[in-house]
This record gives C-alpha cells, structure tokens and sequence, in this order.
C-alpha cells in the first residue's frame, strides 16, 4: 500500500544508552520515542527483535517468534519485587560505546532467573494469571521454542546443535519430547517467563510510541538459523537431509558488499511443502510480527522471487545458483489470510520490501504486483550514472530511502573512503561543498519524493566508521554499537524536525511529551 510521507531514525534498542551494558527496553527507550517527538520523525525502525546468534545477529536468532530475552528492562523486574537494588547493581566493566555480548549475556540472564526463581515463587494470584494467559496464546510457538532451549541448556555445549541431540529428541518422536517436558518443566517455564517479561515490556512501549505519535518499524529475516526452534520443530519445512542437515544454504552472489559473495548459512525452504500446508507458516510468522510493530520490513524480498543456492559444503557462496521462489502465491495468501484482520484494526497490510542487491525485473514486477514499496539506498546512488535508481530524480512516490542500512558503513565513513573523484561527483550532483556529507544527504533523502525517510542515528550524530552496526562477511565485531545521550545536542532534533516541515513530513499528531532535546 502507499505510504504517507514521514520520516523517521533507524536504530537497534541495544544501541540505546543504559546501565546494564546494552540497551533495552527501560527508560532511555521511552526518552527516545520523547526525543523522536521533538525532532518531528514519526518512525522508530527497530531491526529484528529476536535473539542472538553468531557474530551476535539478531538475523541467525533461535526463534522466529521470540523476543530478545536481553532486551528485558531489569528495573521494571525490580518494580514488581521480583529482583532487589543489591541484585542489579551494574558490572564495573559494561561500556557506554559498544556491548560487550558475553558479559551482558552473563549478567542479565543470572538476573533473569533470580527474577523468575522469585516469581515462581511468590507471584500474585493475578499476576501468575496474566503469565498463564500469555502462555496460553503463544503455546502455538513458545512450546516448542521453550523445549528447545530447555533442551539446549541439557544437551547443547562445546559447538553441539540439535541435530546432535539423542536421536529421539532430534526426531521429535512424542514420547521422548513429553518425557524431556516433564523433566524439564522448570527450565522450560524460565523460558516462558522470560518470553512473557519481553511481550509485555514491548507492548508497553509499543503503546507509549502510538500514542505519542511514533510508529514502530520492524524487521523480519527471510530466512533463520539453522540451530533454532523453527527447523527443530518443522523439519518439513526446510531442505534438510535424512539426518536433519541442510543439504543446501542461503546466502547471496557477489556484490557490493563482498566479491566472494556471502554464505549465510541458513538452511532454504522446502518451498512445495510450505505450499501444501497453505503457507500456514508464513501466515503465523508475518502475524506475529505485525502484532509488535505498526510496519514490517521483509528482508531479502528477492528471495521470494528466485534465491541463490548454495551447497553446505561450499565454503563460499561464489558457486550457488539461483532457484525459483514461491512467488506471487505466497503474497496472495498472506493477503487473504491477514487482509481482514489488519483492516479492521490498523488498515491494509502495511509491509516494507528490502530489494536490495541483484534485483531484476522478475523481482521488481514481483514487488509492483505485491504493491510494495522498495528500497532506495543514497550510498549506492554516486557511480557516475544518470540513470542509476538510488539517485532521487530517479525515485518513484511509494519508496522508502535512506542514507544506508545497518548493513552500510555510517555516511561520514563511507564518504572518507570514496576517491576524490567520487567525492566531486557527489558534490556537483547534490550541490554541496561535503563538510558535513551527513547532514547533506540526510536532507536529500528528506526533500525527495520517497514517502518514507529513515535515516540511521550514527548519521544524525555524524559518526565514524567506528560506530557501523554491521558489516556483512565478518563473524566479529558487529551489532555492538551503542550512543550516549551526552552525545546528542538540543540542535540534532531542532535541525530534524525543521527539515521535516520543509518537506511534508509532518507528524499526525504533536507529542506531549516534555522531554529535553538531547543530553540527558
């Protein structure tokens, strides 16, 4: 559907400032949708929510379905008695700049399980009622993600995965999954606890961000990991071996990003099963993530036109091949299974398609006939052709721009490294002397007529490639970013919000909110 025109900040909640090592769903989350008020954006674009995996990627995380149990505001555990002030006193070594992941993941999980020792324990009457209640409605997941953990905790370790678990188990057989429940209940309910303290936590914030006019952007990976609850629960769903191992695994070509390719590593779909099962799958998951945020981002929208294939044993992705995707039919039946429900409580289905990458016309018509919008990306507009599609005078309405992805380096650091022949041609084209390139095509993606303008924070504070949030083909150092509020001057939003006047990006609704325009 089309999209109205606004604008809007592209930024992980684990990159928001805290005392507890990473950001998370507690105050500086609510300061942030106040901060995004004042500077006129009524876009959060949060990134997936899920947990972590290797190198730290919410994109290889354990579940679909579940939230980042890191993510839980451990003040408001406190607030409802189930941790003391002496139970979270920060660890001296967290740092204010980037998240140490071992650390925090340490930390924050012993203070979950005191949480949930304690609310197991002692827990209200209506207070346990609510957590059943929750429980309940998610069993369709949270079962099966509760087991898998549980019985990751018991059989997992030393670079061990499901499929190595005692064969019963990895097969799924019914007796021996009913005896691992019962004997595992405890660690089992943590988890659900767990998952109940994130939804919760989300939907308060979730509200607070409506209400205050901000909506909620999020994200959700086409693929995922192949050591998660998902492939352990529906094997039939993906291209797995008789021994439940992918034989073939997802990644891209050679590209912008890596002349190797990527191999990411996630195991592929067993497309005509999904299809049988009327992408019932699919349905689930794309509810569920609309059900967290106002707007989902499908990442990898080509995928779904053809995929690259590649073999698990490949160590590159340089010998993959291109497969056929499901296509128009698996649209049609998102569109006929969650069309209703969308309408009636927020509008048409309102889906974001990233068609970054080798995108040809097969993709392109895939999109048009999905009525999605793309992407535009100003980073990769300057090669020197007219007619490249991220220059704005080539953008259509229903876009969605940006400066770069989390997957780009910030604006300042990409800028450092263009030749100087480059850098004459980003000038002429925009018109600018490039002192401050941020703020330069901050205000190029603001004045065009994409309908929605996301820029990421790194860029509204002018940062350096030391602050990129990711960078594709390394298995270290990425999604550790964090700000501080130190860093953020009153004229950060003062400048955002007079370019959205400038350029119709007007908010629906005026904030209320009395917060300072940085520096808290």
């Amino acid at each position: 559907m089309p999209f109205n025109r606004h604008s809007g900040i592209l930024l992980h909640p684990t990159s928001l400032p805290g005392p507890y090592g990473s950001g998370d769903l507690g105050q500086s989350s609510y300061h942030f949708v106040d901060w995004l008020g004042v500077g006129g954006q009524t876009l959060w674009q949060v990134l997936p929510l899920g947990g972590i995996g290797p190198g730290n990627s919410p994109y290889m995380s354990p579940s679909a379905f579940a939230g980042n149990e890191l993510l839980i505001d451990l003040l408001q555990l406190r607030d409802a008695g189930w941790l003391a002030d002496a139970d979270i006193i920060p660890d001296p070594s967290f740092k204010d700049t980037h998240v140490n992941y071992p650390t925090v993941q340490r930390f924050r999980m012993v203070k979950l399980r005191l949480a949930a020792k304690r609310f197991f324990a002692d827990a209200r009457r209506d207070t346990r009622k609510l957590f059943s209640e929750f429980s309940t409605d998610a069993s369709d997941w949270l079962d099966d993600y509760a087991l898998f953990m549980a019985l990751d905790k018991s059989h997992g370790g030393h670079g061990k995965v499901w499929q190595d678990w005692p064969s019963p188990l990895a097969k799924r057989k019914q007796k021996a999954l009913h005896e691992a429940s019962v004997e595992l209940t405890d660690e089992c309910n943590f988890w659900r606890f767990c998952q109940w303290c994130f939804y919760s936590q989300w939907a308060s914030l979730k509200n607070y961000a409506n209400t205050h006019g901000v909506e909620l952007i999020g994200d959700m990976p086409i693929f995922v990991s192949p050591h998660s609850a998902d492939v352990w629960a529906h094997q039939e769903l993906f291209d797995l071996d008789d021994k439940g191992q992918p034989r073939v695994v997802a990644g891209v070509p050679p590209d912008y990003f890596s002349a190797t390719g990527q191999r990411w590593g996630n195991p592929l779909y067993n497309w005509p099963a999904h299809e049988k099962e009327g992408y019932r799958w699919w349905i689930e998951r794309v509810r569920g993530t609309l059900a967290l945020c106002d707007i989902v981002r499908i990442d990898h929208f080509r995928g779904f036109e053809s995929y690259w294939e590649i073999p698990a044993n490949a160590k590159t992705a340089i010998h993959g091949q291109w497969k056929a995707g499901p296509g128009a039919a698996l649209f049609a039946a998102l569109r006929n299974a969650l069309d209703k429900r969308q309408e009636k409580n927020h509008g048409p289905l309102r889906i974001i398609a990233e068609d970054l990458g080798i995108i040809t016309h097969s993709v392109t018509a895939l999109r048009e006939a999905a009525g999605l919008p793309g992407m535009r990306i100003l980073q990769f507009a300057f090669d020197g052709q007219a007619d490249n599609l991220y220059l704005p005078h080539n953008f259509e309405a229903n876009t969605v721009v940006y400066t770069g992805t989390h997957d780009n380096d910030t604006t300042w650091g990409w800028w450092s490294g263009l030749t100087a022949h480059d850098q004459d041609y980003v000038r002429r084209y925009l018109g600018i002397s490039g002192e401050f390139i941020e703020w330069d095509l901050i205000r190029a993606a603001s004045s065009s007529v994409a309908a929605l303008s996301i820029i990421p924070m790194q860029d509204v504070l002018g940062l350096d490639s030391s602050c990129r949030m990711n960078q594709p083909g390394l298995a270290e150092g990425s999604w550790e970013w964090r700000f501080s509020w130190h860093q953020v001057a009153p004229w950060h939003a003062e400048r955002l919000a007079e370019l959205t006047r400038l350029h119709g990006r007007i908010p629906r609704r005026r904030s209320d909110t009395h917060a300072t325009l940085g520096n808290k």
